[in-house]
């Protein structure tokens, strides 16, 4: 039998209800550093539950999500006891699959225990009244940037309010580093920049309710003409996710643009940069404009599959709901705690070595309270496959404008969903 609950044994003489001590297997799927930040919590759940063997499987964040879709598909064959989801894809499992993963409050997850993560990152995790998974990380974005580079450019980057101020900088930056690009983007394979600036700009592809498409909106014209802006200067050179991690290490990038969680990815897979490496907030299309927004962030969901559900939910209550299993992720690994206690932890206030100092997290997460709610809705990765061509036509010369562009953009995306343009 895999798994089995094992009553603890009841203090002598007293009329104390007896606590239940779990035991058995429970296996998660996951991606990259999240994987491993999953991994580094597994000593300190062990301290409270020792008869809990915890196996954490990073089968890479695609295929995490191919394989416990089909697996969902297929009446939970195959599914491990906890899943790891990318909140912009979570309403995709639900509405397709609402038998799927386990309604939390059932494992007892209360109204009280909700309230320890901010309504932004709950938004697509909940619907009615269940709750189908707990908050993990947030992803507020910002400007990670080789100190060294802008020095010799003589580049403040306090002196980068918006996105002009980025390609002056970025022209600045590459003159004086020859064979350093100012930034990379994944232009083939996503659109990483339109949905980080649209949500600073308060645009996204759907609208707060989810029920209509706003892609179209002159927030969102405004962020794809800059973008545009960006690659005709010449400061953007296409990378895949590696490709990026390969230009960190080799000195060829100069800023990487991406959500919080990135600290991780520089901290560890460029280790030997330490003391290179600087944040700033990201810039806007104002000089007064909203510098804040949310890229990515991920939540747990345990499957109705599982055989040891409580032992699942105990493990999301040790990693998720206290402050030593998130700060112990956010150390080792830069995942960004979603749990609101854990940001006013000692460990966010310190200067870190590898970041010359600098309190990264301090300025980081005091973002966080800016950040527009973005709904992902049932019908995200239709508006981003969309999305992707759309872009990548517009940046090829194909629109004659960003306006053009996302006309067709939520043309197609109202064809592929049902749902009105706004």
């Amino acid at each position: 039998m895999r798994t089995t609950l094992i009553c603890a044994a009841l203090a002598l003489g007293l009329g104390s209800t007896p606590a239940l001590a779990q035991s058995g297997e429970i296996t998660i799927w996951s991606w990259n550093i999240a994987a491993s930040s999953l991994k580094a919590t597994v000593s300190g759940f062990n301290k409270q539950h020792p008869d809990v063997k915890v196996t954490v499987q990073d089968l890479g964040n695609q295929p995490t999500y191919d394989k416990s879709i089909a697996g969902c598909a297929a009446g939970g064959v195959g599914l491990p006891d906890i899943v790891s989801i990318e909140n912009g894809e979570a309403e995709n499992y639900w509405s397709q699959f609402p038998d799927c993963f386990v309604d939390l409050h059932t494992l007892g997850y209360t109204a009280d225990d909700q309230k320890k993560f901010p309504d932004f990152k709950r938004t697509e995790l909940e619907v009615g009244d269940k709750a189908y998974a707990m908050p993990w990380d947030s992803g507020p974005v910002a400007a990670f940037y080789r100190r060294d580079f802008y020095e010799k450019a003589g580049v403040d980057p306090a002196s980068i309010k918006t996105w002009d101020d980025f390609i002056a900088a970025g022209k600045k930056v590459q003159a004086a580093n020859p064979g350093v690009t100012m930034t990379n983007a994944d232009f083939n394979g996503d659109t990483e920049f339109f949905r980080m600036i649209s949500n600073e700009q308060g645009c996204g592809y759907f609208a707060a309710d989810g029920q209509s498409i706003t892609v179209n909106q002159p927030k969102c014209v405004d962020t794809l003409a800059k973008i545009k802006d960006m690659k005709d200067a010449g400061i953007i050179s296409s990378a895949d996710w590696g490709t990026k991690i390969t230009n960190n290490t080799a000195g060829t990038v100069a800023t990487q643009v991406y959500g919080g969680w990135y600290e991780g990815t520089i901290r560890t897979e460029s280790a030997g940069e330490n003391g290179k490496w600087g944040v700033y907030l990201m810039p806007s299309l104002t000089a007064d404009g909203p510098r804040a927004a949310n890229l990515g962030g991920s939540s747990l969901a345990i499957t109705s599959a599982s055989k040891n559900k409580e032992a699942a939910y105990a493990y999301l209550k040790y990693t998720l709901e206290t402050n030593e299993g998130q700060i112990t992720m956010l150390r080792d690994f830069g995942l960004v705690p979603s749990l609101i206690s854990a940001l006013d932890d000692p460990y966010v206030s310190q200067g870190l070595p590898y970041w010359g100092g600098q309190a990264v997290w301090k300025d980081i997460l005091a973002t966080l309270p800016k950040v527009v709610p973005s709904r992902g809705t049932p019908f995200q990765s239709d508006a981003e496959i969309i999305m992707r061509a759309v872009q990548t036509k517009y940046l090829g010369g194909g629109y004659p404008d960003a306006k053009a562009a996302l006309d067709d953009a939520a043309s197609q995306i109202a064809a592929a969903t049902g749902l009105p343009v706004k």
